[in-house]
């Protein structure tokens, strides 16, 4: 990797950790593990459990999630995080922008043809 291409994925992963949790939220409640196993699975957006809590905390805070417990047969109850109305709004007005923010930039990343 280049000079500071690691510092500018950090900063890309920061921008958008958010949005995707409350992504993989939108459909049904996840434990904090679960959300850290699924994002580093897609290679992109590996993060960790000392990551993901502090942004589930303040998502929680800001009410666009909320918290059940429920038991788990492989050990102690979970915690489990769903998407409160706020959440989903949120999310819809992320996504909305999220194609026009990206194709902006995918048209100055373009190579210069006339421009």
């Amino acid at each position: 990797m280049v000079a500071g291409g690691f510092k500018a994925v950090s900063q890309m992963r920061r921008g958008v950790l958010e949005y995707c949790v409350l992504a993989l939220l939108r459909d049904s409640p996840r434990y904090g593990v679960e959300l850290v196993q699924t994002l580093g699975a897609s290679g992109a957006l590996t993060t960790s459990e000392g990551t993901i809590y502090p942004l589930l905390s303040r998502l929680r805070r800001d009410g666009l999630v909320e918290t059940t417990w429920q038991e788990s047969v492989s050990g102690p109850p979970r915690r489990y995080y769903s998407l409160t109305r706020a959440g989903h709004a949120s999310l819809a007005e992320f996504t909305a922008e999220w194609t026009r923010f990206r194709d902006a930039v995918e048209g100055f990343l373009a190579p210069s043809e006339g421009r």
